[in-house]
């Protein structure tokens, strides 16, 4: 075959495979394009994708090598509009083939990164390998039952360690229950950004090759919840962007009320988005300001800001911390030997990697520090009287830590206490349901002097797929978690210490499961007030419809769930814990009173309804500046797109 016919063939070849490529949306796992191949030819395959925050269009260029051996007889290059949902690409079929890297070239900046799994599928069919397929379709496992509050994310800083990509692993890991969908790091070394995000646990996600791609002393990290429409691999934080003075990465934990309003003004004035999370709002407003220099344009980008958010930033010299003037989720600093900063979302990540905490970052403020100057802090808007999330004591936070200067454990066991007090009950015995509702337990027993025994042990290896018998079992989704010890239980009275009520569905298996056990009597006590009203400040819970406090009586619950007595944690009470702190904290779950008016209530909806494309694994890569070129004057932000 002459040069002419075979570079025919390969145009051939090539607008055949993705034709049918298209055609099939994506619905293999992979697909063999190899077949109509001359024999003893390998394709490989390198996507260059412009996916822009500026004005570009969304496309992807395929450039297909044909190799022969190991020598290359001819190059076919050309640009063919592909899917724009294509976040991973289709792996070649040959041995010889060398690996798939994206190449992102805004003219000033080059991002690159390789995806490390091609194991994917969408909600329209195929993917039948990916297990998270299932998961993020349906949006919860059936078997987590969905009664319970999430939270949506945990983030760490830090800044000055040799070893600054592995401690921000280990301070992940210590944040692992604020988010377990997704994990992600950024470095900063040498002006280059590197990036590493996935879906899963931060185990799951990184290990020794990956870490050893995150070269650099000062990093961020985030762990992530999601809900279902946003549980997909582009919306995994940080982000990292480029624009015309650099590069940074943002992590977020929080939530804005006024995001969808935001994205309106910003996609009416031509921003494109590339994800449906909240935080990509934050690099746009710091993309248009027109503020000198960078932390000035964060001050300017944060005072667009409603709602929630406790930010950590990372350019080439730079760990930037935000906390929001009402300061709704925590954000601690602290210090290594060494003399790194730490900043983390809870104490306990401080712990693990041997910093000692030194202070909360205040609502409001932002702290800088910098390769040169040091550390310096300046305040980001007027002050305002803080509403720290309540709910980070009664559910969120781990026991150990200290959260808004007071200590978790304390904090429950002082509810367990009060419930002691003004719901007393003749038991025999008091029981948590675990682990959140453990400490509280505690202090009931030891007001009520009841012994406290293990009535529930909770499994921790439930994973996130569930084969059941065809023969249906009854509670099956608490029974894997739950198991009741029948010597604590029979011929028993039984209080059971849990720390909320969401919908109810759990309540009522756990009142089953204590009865079926051999409990004579169960009485629930509750270790927070009743859950009338939905959170809009960073944490994933249902509407309020959904809510079985919002909808019935404390005495109409115990009917439904079937306890013989139910009682909860007066509101006054909680408030009279807390003394003069109480107009502090956020109770807006329970009382209604909302400090920032939730006028944005339809964002999670618009997310259920987007179309879900899941991908297991992640991304690798780097951003890294380059020299701006005389002949083009660049716009100020042109990020290279979001890891």
């Amino acid at each position: 075959m002459d040069s002419a016919a075979a570079m025919a063939a390969q145009v051939s070849w090539l607008h055949r495979g993705l034709a049918n490529l298209t055609r099939q949306q994506h619905n293999a796992k992979t697909m063999d394009l190899s077949r109509s191949l001359p024999r003893g030819t390998a394709p490989s395959f390198a996507f260059s994708k412009n996916s822009g925050w500026g004005c570009r269009p969304v496309h992807t260029s395929l450039q297909v090598l044909f190799t022969r051996g190991s020598s290359s007889s001819s190059r076919l290059s050309c640009t063919t509009p592909v899917l724009a949902e294509l976040r991973n690409p289709i792996p070649d079929a040959s041995e010889n083939s060398t690996s798939v890297e994206h190449v992102e070239d805004d003219g000033d900046h080059v991002m690159a990164w390789k995806p490390s799994s091609t194991a994917w599928g969408d909600s329209a069919g195929g993917g039948e390998n990916n297990p998270m397929l299932e998961r993020l379709n349906t949006g919860v496992n059936n078997h987590n039952e969905g009664d319970m509050w999430r939270e949506e994310c945990g983030v760490v800083g830090i800044f000055g360690d040799p070893e600054a990509s592995r401690l921000c692993y280990l301070a992940l890991h210590a944040l692992q229950h604020r988010g377990q969908e997704g994990a992600g790091i950024v470095t900063s070394n040498n002006g280059t950004l590197h990036t590493v995000t996935g879906m899963g646990l931060v185990s799951e996600v990184f290990d020794q090759s990956k870490l050893a791609k995150l070269p650099g002393s000062a990093t961020i990290g985030h762990v992530r919840y999601a809900t279902a429409g946003a549980s997909v691999l582009k919306n995994v934080q940080p982000f990292v962007a480029g624009y015309r003075f650099g590069s940074v990465a943002v992590a977020h934990n929080g939530n804005l009320v006024n995001y969808s309003k935001l994205r309106a003004e910003l996609e009416d004035n031509g921003s494109i988005f590339n994800t449906s999370s909240d935080t990509e709002v934050v690099l746009h407003l710091i993309a248009i300001s027109k503020k000198r220099p960078f932390v000035a344009r964060i001050v300017d980008a944060c005072e667009q800001l409603e709602g929630a958010y406790s930010l950590v930033f990372l350019t080439e010299d730079k760990l930037v911390a935000v906390r929001d003037p009402f300061g709704f989720r925590p954000l601690v600093m602290g210090r290594r030997r060494n003399g790194a900063y730490v900043f983390a979302s809870e104490t306990c990540a401080l712990d693990l990697i041997e910093a000692t905490y030194e202070r909360e970052v205040q609502p409001g403020e932002v702290v800088v520090i910098d390769k040169h100057d040091g550390e310096s802090s300046l305040c980001l808007l007027p002050h305002r009287q803080r509403k720290a999330c309540i709910f980070e004591h009664i559910y969120f936070a781990l026991p150990n830590s200290i959260i808004f200067g007071r200590s978790v454990y304390q904090s429950r066991y002082e509810y367990g206490q009060i419930l002691a007090v003004e719901a007393p009950v003749e038991c025999d015995v008091v029981i948590a349901v675990p682990d959140s509702g453990v400490v509280a337990a505690l202090g009931y027993a030891a007001k009520a002097n009841v012994p406290f025994q293990q009535g529930l042990i909770r499994s921790h290896y439930v994973g996130r797929t569930f084969i059941e018998p065809s023969q249906k079992i009854r509670d099956f989704g608490v029974k894997l978690k739950l198991a009741p010890v029948g010597h604590v239980l029979k011929g028993k009275r039984v209080v059971v210490v849990d720390d909320s009520i969401v919908r109810g569905t759990t309540s009522t298996k756990i009142v089953r499961l204590l009865k079926e056990a051999g409990a004579t009597e169960v009485h629930m006590r509750i270790a927070s007030p009743p859950i009338t009203g939905s959170c809009y400040y960073g944490v994933d819970t249902p509407s309020t419809e959904e809510l079985i406090s919002h909808r019935m009586s404390v005495e109409e619950i115990r009917k439904v769930i079937d306890a013989d007595s139910l009682a909860f944690l007066p509101l006054e009470r909680l408030r009279g814990m807390l003394q003069d702190e109480a107009p502090t904290f956020c109770d807006a779950c329970f009382s209604g009173d909302y400090p920032v008016p939730p006028s944005d209530l339809v964002k999670d909806k618009e997310e259920f309804k987007k179309p879900v494309k899941a991908v297991v694994e992640g991304y690798e890569g780097k951003l890294e500046s380059a020299r701006i070129k005389k002949s083009r004057t660049p716009p100020d932000f042109e990020p290279a797109g979001v890891a």
